[in-house]
Parts: structure tokens; C-alpha cells; sequence
């Protein structure tokens, strides 16, 4: 059991300090680890491996600088439980992209078409799945890991998630393509993906959604954030304009992914999920060992934090000033 720690309030410059040094122990390794990787590896290598040697790198040091703990203990912890979360993440990002790419397809708005020169291999489709693994978990870790979650500790949730998926938005705006709406909705899937993080207190759960969706946007012959990835002999071609397609930047640009967004939510709220654990975010008194969140003693932990919902210590719960929905994180 970790031993007690004891925040007598919430505070403002602390927490922007630490999430301002673990962007910035992540900036500077990340401006030589990615040239690095990519003249060896390629450019697709670079933003992804690069990026998460440079997220592990400042998230490992964050944590041991302002908390002296384990990165693990931002909610990396594996069991049965977040195997779980993990397989649910996957199914509801690629259902979600799938639904973005052959939903205009089934009403005429768009059809495949055979890709022109196409370069593809089994090995480059095998390669693929890989790096984009590498990208999803580096953003995972640099945004919803350390930062996130301790802005939460701090400033409470609505700020963070605010705060977080902002910074996730403006930090996607120099892909080629960008438009306002493709920001914004790089915005709202970082708000998802902080709320994922509240529903289940670990990283699987919106590892799982953010690599299944990156993955499957590319296999459905589409743009991802900007990027033409090409892995099949196939390309979706759009028969209507770009607030439907996305235009250069792909379908993360439409008013489609704004829809499927919001049924994410939902699902993400209903969904079964299992309840872990994160130094960060749990009580000091509560033991690692997850609590299933649609199990008796889940819904009983819930209903004593119900009844007492001010920390002995002070602290605010993170799902004290938060609508029904977020509540059932805490």
C-alpha cells in the first residue's frame, strides 16, 4: 500500500510547474531523438519511436522529480482488468473509424478506387501497426500520463481535460491539411482520452482507442491527421465536399468524426470497464489493487466515496464537480 501523502488543497502553480517541466523534459529530448531515429529508421520511425522514447524519457523523470515514484504508477499497471480495458479501447476505435469510412461509402458519398502506383508490401503492413503502437502510447504518456493527471490532482478535472485537449489540439495544427475543425476535433479526442483515463484510472483503456483508431484510418484507404499512409491497393475517394471528406487532412476534418466523437463518449461512459489504479488519481488510503467498476464491490467503493465525499486529508475527489457521467469515475 503506498504510503499516505497529504495535499491540504488544490493549487495552481505547482501543478503548472510540473506538467511545464515534463512537456519540456519531453521537448527537448524529442528535437535529437526523432532526426536521430528517422535517419536510421525513416520518417514514419521518427515521429513514432522517437516520440515515445522521448514521452518515456520525461514522463520517468517527471514522475521521479516531483513525486518519487515509478512511471508505472500513472496507470501502466497490467492485469486481467486492464486487459480488459485495453481489448474494449480496441474494439470501440476501430469500430468508430470504420463507421467514419464506410458509413459515406454504404449512403454514396464516397467509394474505393485502386490507388495509383501503390506501394505496399505485407512487411510495410505488418511495419505499420507497429509504429503507429509507438506514436498512440508516446502521446498517451506525454498527455494523459504525468501532465494530465497531475493538473488533475491539482486543478481538478474539468481543467485538466480543458487545459490538456487544447494543448492536444494546437499541438496537431502544423499537420499539412489542418483545418478549425480538424483542431477542434483533435481537441475533443483529447478530452476523450483525459475522460478515459478518469473512467478507468489507467492508460490502456485510451492507448487502446487512439491506436485502433489510427490504425484502421489508413487500412480504409483514407488520410490520417493529414498523412497519406498508403498500406492497400485501394483509396477512398470522396463524391462530396470537405466538410463531409476532411479534405487534404482526412475524415479527423469532417463533421463526421465530430458525430462519432460524441457517440465515443457514450460509449466510453457505458461501457463495462474495469476500475485500476493511479498514485496520481486514487486515494492515499486506497490499495493498487484495481476495483472492478460493474462489480459489487466497485459500486460499494462508489457509494462509500458517495457518503464522504471531502478527502480526510483535504483533497477534492476528482469527480466531485463533475455531471453523473464523470462521477462514475470516482
Amino acid at each position: 500500500m503506498p504510503a499516505p501523502r497529504h495535499t491540504p488543497k488544490r493549487e495552481f502553480v505547482k501543478p503548472l510547474l510540473g506538467a511545464f517541466v515534463c512537456f519540456l523534459l519531453f521537448w527537448i529530448p524529442q528535437s535529437v531523438l526523432v532526426p536521430a531515429v528517422q535517419f536510421f529508421g525513416g520518417r514514419l520511425m521518427g515521429f513514432t519511436l522517437g516520440l515515445l522514447l522521448a514521452a518515456a524519457i520525461s514522463t520517468a523523470f517527471a514522475m521521479a522529480i516531483f513525486e518519487s515514484r515509478p512511471m508505472t504508477d500513472l496507470g501502466l499497471r497490467w492485469g486481467p482488468g486492464n486487459r480488459r480495458n485495453l481489448l474494449i479501447g480496441l474494439a470501440l476505435g476501430a469500430v468508430s473509424a470504420g463507421l467514419v469510412v464506410l458509413a459515406p461509402v454504404a449512403f454514396g458519398m464516397a467509394h474505393f478506387t485502386r490507388a495509383e502506383h501503390p506501394d505496399v508490401s505485407v512487411l510495410g503492413d505488418l511495419f505499420l501497426p507497429v509504429m503507429l503502437a509507438c506514436g498512440a502510447m508516446a502521446e498517451e504518456l506525454e498527455f494523459r500520463g504525468f501532465i494530465f493527471q497531475y493538473l488533475t490532482r491539482g486543478w481538478g478535472p474539468w481543467a485538466a481535460l480543458l487545459s490538456t485537449g487544447v494543448l492536444f489540439g494546437l499541438l496537431h495544427t502544423g499537420n499539412p491539411g489542418s483545418t478549425l475543425l480538424s483542431d477542434v476535433n483533435t481537441a475533443f479526442f483529447g478530452v476523450l482520452f483525459g475522460y478515459a483515463v478518469l473512467r478507468t484510472h489507467d492508460l490502456w483503456l485510451p492507448f487502446g482507442l487512439h491506436f485502433a483508431w489510427n490504425v484502421t484510418l489508413p487500412f480504409g484507404g483514407t488520410e490520417l491527421s493529414g498523412l497519406t499512409i498508403k498500406v492497400t491497393g485501394y483509396e477512398l475517394v470522396w463524391n462530396s465536399g470537405d466538410l463531409w471528406s476532411g479534405g487534404k487532412y482526412g475524415p479527423e476534418a469532417s463533421v463526421l468524426t465530430t458525430a462519432v466523437i460524441v457517440l465515443l463518449f457514450l460509449a466510453v461512459w457505458k461501457a463495462p470497464l474495469h476500475r485500476s489504479w493511479a498514485w496520481l488519481l486514487d486515494e492515499a488510503e486506497e490499495s493498487p489493487e484495481a476495483i472492478s467498476l460493474d462489480s459489487g464491490e466497485g459500486q460499494a467503493h462508489r457509494r462509500r466515496k458517495d457518503r464522504n465525499p471531502a478527502r480526510p486529508d483535504g483533497r477534492v475527489r476528482e469527480g466531485e464537480n463533475l455531471p453523473a457521467a464523470f462521477r462514475e469515475t470516482a
